[in-house]
């Protein structure tokens, strides 16, 4: 019998009809309490060797539906490996419907809207991390329903640099950029990690939304709060999870920081800068200029010139953390966008956008980092 399934970890789908191979019609939920939804990650059983064609329709009020056209979903037999999987989108059908071609070569295969990153991966990845030489393992808070806010620190030197991920639950990119870091900046032998650590104290939270990654999640918390529009005045009813890191970085002061994201319709990597804060310095911005000139030539799969226009001189929505570290703390602060789409200036047919890629950007963004360290301060 053919069966959908997404009651798992960050699991998202509705069924509405599942009767045939060809005649698979899903939906997808809206974050709780928000009129949010993209992210879908399910379990197709019961059609292994058929050709199955999975229609998700009502598309054309999710969050982005310009992230659609030019999308393909990923699939996986074994959760660990995630192709991209023949996908078409019609806006004009059953109000917007992508379709999902895919032959199950087993009795189950899994269907996301990118490669997801589980909760009991990341506690693994806590787990692997704080036993390494130079690792220290805390919690920073709570979030609404309980569960911890992991910060990893690591390195021994002056400048405070802040790395943090997943804001934006359904972006799992983001915390694959993580992982990459993170091994990156605890591997004994590279030297670029050995720089970082000797010059910085470096603060990783690889997951700031425990609660939207679980419940699958494609931008809120467990109140339906998007945490990336808090930091002006976070509170421990709608945000205890950006009260916490935003009182860890009060604590310690803040250099250099990189939210990282996803973007569902760019199909490019790039960088958002906080153009617009009231107290904008020239020595700001010219570290940020400097920063994604060199990430770009570290790196073919980053790029200067597409992404999100800069606010005007004083329009910054300094609710958002890139605006609001670097108006607090003065410091060079950004956005790092990366793609659900595949890259288009440096395309990959089968995999698209991957974890794989993603956590190979992180140790370019680092090395990068350790470039600049000197003139931080």
């Amino acid at each position: 019998m053919i069966a959908v399934s997404a009651a798992f970890d960050s699991g998202n789908i509705e069924v509405v009809r599942c009767e045939a191979p060809d005649d698979i019609v899903l939906r997808i939920a809206r974050d709780a309490h928000s009129d949010f939804f993209q992210w879908f990650h399910f379990r197709l059983s019961g059609a292994r060797g058929e050709a199955c064609t999975v229609r998700i329709i009502g598309l054309e009020a999710s969050a982005y539906p310009g992230g659609w056209p030019g999308y393909e979903a990923v699939t996986s037999h074994d959760r660990a490996t995630w192709v991209r999987s023949p996908s078409r989108y019609d806006a004009a059908a059953d109000g917007g419907t992508l379709t999902i071609e895919v032959t199950p070569l087993h009795d189950h295969v899994w269907l996301a809207y990118f490669a997801p990153y589980s909760m009991e991966r990341h506690h693994e990845l806590v787990a692997r991390m704080m036993v390494l030489p130079g690792v220290q393992a805390r919690v920073l808070g709570a979030s609404l329903e309980g569960q911890p806010i992991d910060c990893l620190t690591i390195g021994e030197g002056p400048r405070q640099v802040w790395l943090y991920a997943r804001q934006h639950p359904g972006e799992s990119m983001a915390e694959w950029w993580m992982e990459g870091a993170l091994e990156m900046l605890t591997d004994p032998a590279d030297e670029v990690a050995a720089a970082l650590r000797a010059g910085a104290t470096i603060h990783c939270i690889p997951n700031m939304n425990p609660d939207g990654s679980c419940r699958g999640h494609l931008r809120t918390n467990a109140a339906g709060v998007n945490l990336n529009r808090e930091w002006a005045g976070p509170t421990a009813e709608r945000s205890p999870e950006v009260l916490a890191a935003l009182a860890a970085m009060t604590a310690t002061g803040v250099d250099f920081a990189i939210d990282v994201h996803g973007d569902e319709a760019i199909p490019q990597v790039f960088i958002a800068g906080f153009e617009g804060i009231p107290g904008i310095t020239e020595r700001q911005l010219g570290l940020l200029g400097r920063y994604k000139e060199t990430l770009a030539r570290a790196t073919p799969d980053f790029q200067t010139r597409i992404g999100y226009p800069p606010a005007a001189a004083g329009r910054a929505n300094l609710t958002m953390s890139t605006n609001q570290l670097a108006e607090r703390f003065g410091c060079l602060a950004m956005t790092l966008e990366m793609p659900f789409k595949d890259h288009d200036d440096n395309a990959d047919s089968r995999a698209g956008w991957s974890p794989e890629r993603s956590k190979g950007l992180a140790r370019s963004c680092l090395a990068v980092l350790a470039e600049m360290l000197p003139d931080l301060r």
